[in-house]
């Protein structure tokens, strides 16, 4: 089949990521002699600078990965948790309806640069500085300045210039939004980086002992101390109002970053590896466990039975995320249930010929768990004062407010990496640091009494959702998206390609591409739209015909649009392969 770009394949290494320059820097560490850990970690930083409408340093970024030496596959909790003092008791007495959109209210902390150290420390050869020049690099001298980051500040400059003033002085150079391709700089940024490195580097000459002074200057010196300043004082979000934050430096003190085990799921010798819960994660698992009922081998991958019956699986597994989902130190997450073979054989009985209406949890020991009230009543944003036209993630306007980076190298370690938070847009920048804190405690739930409800110390239910993949045991994928609700379907189609029609990685990228939107998104303002599919317009009119006429509802997409799936992967002998999507232009495949 027309592939837009080739499949990769390789010796060294394999590197995918959301911007060239962050995928050539993650290259170079590979060819410099680091691992596939050292090369994810500068990839992540570059990323932070070259798409600072998309993650930042103040974000948070979810870590599935396999260490080739132990065998050991893990999860690096990327996910920072609400301020010990964000309670739903202490926004409603703001007046507040729900958690806002941006701002200082929905701050949460800032787990980027915790997260990738320690998995650099843990799992690296390299020094922090090795890693950090080249983004270091990009800030100080400058780097091409995205069409979509041209767009975004466009169209929230004069937000900038009347209320978030350290935006307009990064963002605004001349008082103007960059231009497309226009080089812009983040000094600020480039100096917090290169102080953090002194004075770790100060403290001792070894190599781990620079990494973890590095993450305690962060989160207990300089960073943590413009932080709090910062939140401390009340600026205007989307409500309309000025608020001060939650989020203080004695928050940032007590995180800390942990491995975790992952969630898994075995399907046709393939083991798919997932965050638990706090992410959207499972539900891609759920999927594969309603799936592994049909046969999909024999359907054509674009005709009407197989995106039918992908499409209403995908509203069986993602009712149970909105019934269950959220924080396991929390709230228990009946995961084995849900994926259990039992609990399926029963939940794929409500797939029939014609597309589902309602929004239907499954039954766990005989309880339903109530939906949250915006599933039937979505939000109504009243007064908010949106800082731009809202970015929705996964719609046509943005491709995913997100980043993806999937990396293997020659030793056999794999990880996937998907960085996300600390937008430009989100929240105004900590003056003298160059970056926003993330804004995540948007997804939490103003409802008392949910699994997502707000709650001091409590992770968000993130989208962010990496993957990894054994094939008959032995480590062999990485693979994810940028996309909000979309990065556990639009991988999930890849993968069934892959698996079950055999193409390569590029191919099954580029398959045409498709999602439904018929459960709440994660986002303002919850709504829902039930049976509409979004659908690449490169998907055979006669398919979309019949499956309008099985009831869904179709809107049909730009022919390239939907998805920036991106792979690497790792066979027996040593061979490594890569794809990435062309949708969105930026994204790019390194490998040699």
């Amino acid at each position: 089949m027309f592939t837009a770009r080739p499949e990769l394949t390789g010796t060294l290494g394999m590197v995918t990521a959301s911007h060239w320059l962050s995928s050539q820097s993650g290259m170079a560490v590979l060819e410099r002699g680091g691992n596939a850990f050292d090369a994810a970690v500068a990839a992540a930083f570059v990323l932070q600078v070259v798409q600072p409408d998309q993650n930042s340093p103040g974000g948070e970024v979810p870590i599935v990965a396999h260490h080739a030496a132990t065998d050991e596959t893990f999860v690096v909790n990327g996910q920072g948790p609400a301020p010990a003092a964000l309670t739903g008791d202490a926004l409603r007495k703001l007046g507040v309806t729900h958690v806002p959109q941006d701002g200082h209210l929905p701050a949460c902390v800032p787990a980027m640069f915790g997260t990738l150290t320690l998995l650099l420390e843990r799992y690296g050869t390299l020094r922090l500085r090795e890693v950090l020049d080249y983004a270091i690099g990009y800030a100080r001298s400058g780097f091409p300045t995205t069409p979509l980051t041209s767009l975004v500040i466009g169209d929230a400059q004069e937000r900038f210039r009347t209320h978030w003033h350290s935006n307009a002085e990064v963002y605004l150079p001349g008082g103007r939004p960059p231009a497309p391709s226009e080089r812009l700089t983040n000094a600020p940024l480039a100096d917090t980086f290169e102080r953090v490195l002194r004075e770790a580097e100060a403290r001792t000459p070894d190599r781990d002992g620079q990494i973890a002074g590095a993450r305690d200057i962060w989160y207990r010196g300089f960073v943590a101390e413009a932080i709090d300043k910062h939140l401390s004082t009340a600026v205007m979000d989307s409500t309309g109002t000025d608020h001060r934050g939650f989020l203080t430096g004695q928050d940032l003190a007590e995180w800390q970053p942990t491995i975790e085990r992952p969630a898994s799921y075995d399907y046709y010798g393939y083991t798919v590896i997932k965050p638990q819960p706090w992410s959207q994660g499972p539900v891609l698992l759920q999927q594969l466990a309603l799936l592994k009922g049909f046969d999909l081998a024999s359907m054509d991958p674009t005709g009407p039975d197989f995106i039918h019956t992908f499409v209403e699986a995908a509203k069986l597994a993602f009712a149970d995320r909105e019934a269950y989902y959220g924080d396991p130190d929390f709230t228990d997450v009946p995961l084995d249930q849900l994926l259990s073979d039992a609990y399926n054989d029963e939940r794929r009985k409500l797939i029939s010929d014609v597309a589902g209406a309602d929004l239907v949890p499954g039954s766990v020991h005989g309880v339903v768990p109530p939906l949250p009230r915006f599933v039937h009543e979505p939000l109504d944003p009243g007064g908010d004062h949106l800082p731009l036209p809202y970015i929705v993630p996964g719609s046509g306007r943005t491709h995913g407010d997100t980043v993806h980076i999937d990396v293997v190298d020659k030793w056999g370690n794999l990880a996937s990496v998907t960085p996300s938070g600390g937008f430009l847009w989100g929240a105004p920048l900590v003056p003298g640091l160059g970056f926003a804190v993330g804004v995540r405690g948007q997804i939490f739930n103003l409802e008392d009494g949910l699994p997502n409800s707000v709650e001091p110390r409590k992770r968000p239910r993130t989208t962010l959702s990496p993957s990894l993949v054994l094939r008959d045991g032995e480590p062999y994928m990485a693979f994810g998206t940028p996309g909000g609700d979309m990065q556990d379907q639009w991988p999930l189609i890849f993968l069934l390609n892959h698996i079950h029609h055999g193409m390569n990685l590029q191919e099954a990228i580029d398959s045409p591409t498709w999602n439904t939107l018929h459960f709440p998104s994660s986002f303002m303002a919850r709504a829902s739209s039930p049976k509409l599919v979004r659908i690449e317009a490169r998907v055979p009119h006669a398919t979309r015909d019949e499956l309008e006429r099985r009831g869904h509802r179709i809107d049909v997409a730009e022919e390239w649009s939907l998805g920036m799936t991106s792979a690497v992967t790792r066979s027996a002998d040593g061979l490594m392969r890569a794809g990435i999507s062309p949708r969105g232009l930026l994204n790019y495949a390194s490998g040699r």
